[in-house]
């Protein structure tokens, strides 16, 4: 395998860590959020510095009328677009590295 394609799927399986890695801290935070832990715990505070940017994005995005419902589905579609992401982009992005053999 070429060196290029060797540094294409080493990048491929980094992002593939990455995107494994916040898909849980989505999921934690999601079922931390149906208990209401104490606001002012390190853990809690960091789940949520580092999924409200990504759940504000999604919200502005959608209808307002899925918040009525008084359900939301953000934590839900971060996890479906995470899934999306790593299955279809970082497979094909290893598989590419893998074909630049030499």
């Amino acid at each position: 395998m070429s060196t290029l394609g060797l540094l294409i799927v080493q990048i491929g399986k980094f992002i593939h860590l990455i995107l494994n890695t916040y898909l849980w801290i989505v999921i934690i935070s999601a079922l931390l959020s149906w208990v209401n832990p104490d606001p002012y715990n390190a853990i809690v505070r960091f789940l949520r510095q580092i999924t409200e940017p990504v759940y504000q994005i999604i919200q502005r995005r959608l209808p307002r009328s899925f918040f009525s419902l008084g359900l939301d589905i953000t934590p839900l579609i971060v996890i479906l677009l995470i899934i999306a992401i790593d299955t279809i982009g970082i497979t094909l992005l290893i598989e590419f590295g893998i074909s630049l053999r030499t």
